[in-house]
């Protein structure tokens, strides 16, 4: 694997690129790297494409801009069109997951002229609209608080991660796995008690099983060095981003498109209607699986699957 650093109009984003052939551009999501397509990345290299895994903007060896409105999904989109032109390329096909899937979707959105192609894994595609994301997000707890919401003020989530970045990395990557899960009598991880703290709701004890003490290493050294603010920075400008995106206010998304999701997801299900709504909002979609036995991390959950189907979808897209 070659990493590089390349120039963008902000800054740098560093990348892992292994292959040659077609472009294949992989966007993570919170909280991870360019790590979480390890897997991904020889076997695309060895089924003839040009796999590059970016760290996002604001993460692991990336530019870091200090201010939050750097981080609103028209910056980000800009620096996926910087990265294949760096490259040398014109085009690209542009895979997410996580955070990593609405960037994948709008870069598709906002520049067909360069990404050809859309694969989703775990968040379904939503169009730009609707109701204000910051008050949709308040009316969703009730008498606790969604971690969207919990995210939103700088430094409250920092303050509880910061601390133990490995043991809070451990939780969460246990939590919305589906070996580890809480069960459904358990209170949601998803939602964060009045005063209290997302890690109170985290399993102990035991990792999934995709991800070994080495990988968790991995992950928790580049957050210790950089710490939180810049990956949760993503999620300070979901109202910003829905003032940027009105142009395209209830646009589909036209280009061949794939969506794989985990049925055990907790993401898959409070957003089941966007994935009823694919027909429409995707209508190039080829395929849609939701995985049995699958949790939120399905590239490293179900690694094997997830390339086979991958690969298969870029495939026919040469055909």
């Amino acid at each position: 694997m070659n990493h590089r650093l390349v120039p963008t109009p902000a800054g740098r984003i560093h990348l892992v690129e292994q292959g040659e052939g077609p472009l294949v551009l992989l966007v993570h999501g919170f909280p991870e790297s360019w790590y979480s397509w390890r897997h991904q990345l020889p076997a695309l290299a060895a089924a003839g494409y040009r796999a590059v895994a970016v760290d996002v903007r604001g993460y692991g060896r990336s530019s870091k801009p200090g201010e939050v409105a750097a981080y609103r999904m028209l910056e980000l989109v800009e620096d996926n069109v910087a990265v294949v032109r760096a490259l040398g390329e014109e085009t690209a096909v542009v895979v997410g997951h996580d955070w990593g899937s609405p960037i994948a979707a709008n870069s598709a959105l906002i520049r067909p002229d360069v990404f050809t192609a859309v694969a989703l894994l775990s968040v379904p595609y939503s169009p730009p609209g609707g109701s204000r994301p910051t008050e949709a997000f308040a009316r969703m707890g009730g008498d606790e608080e969604f971690y969207i919401s919990y995210f939103q003020e700088p430094g409250r989530a920092e303050a509880e991660i910061e601390p133990d970045v490995r043991g809070w990395l451990a939780g969460i990557y246990a939590a919305l796995s589906a070996d580890t899960m809480p069960g459904p009598d358990r209170p949601a991880p998803g939602f964060v008690a009045r005063g209290g703290r997302m890690r109170d709701r985290f399993p102990a004890g035991r990792l999934p099983s995709w991800l070994s003490e080495d990988d968790l290493d991995v992950y928790a050294a580049e957050f210790e060095r950089t710490g939180l603010s810049t990956a949760l920075n993503r999620y300070r400008n979901m109202d910003r981003d829905w003032e940027d995106l009105a142009p395209w206010d209830g646009a589909p998304v036209v280009q061949p498109s794939l969506f794989i999701g985990g049925a055990k997801d907790a993401t898959t299900l409070w957003l089941s209607r966007a994935i009823d709504a694919h027909p429409t909002t995707l209508p190039g979609l080829v395929a849609s699986h939701l995985l049995d036995d699958c949790g939120h991390w399905v590239q490293q959950e179900r690694a094997s699957e997830v390339n086979r189907l991958l690969i298969g979808w870029l495939d026919g897209l040469k055909r």
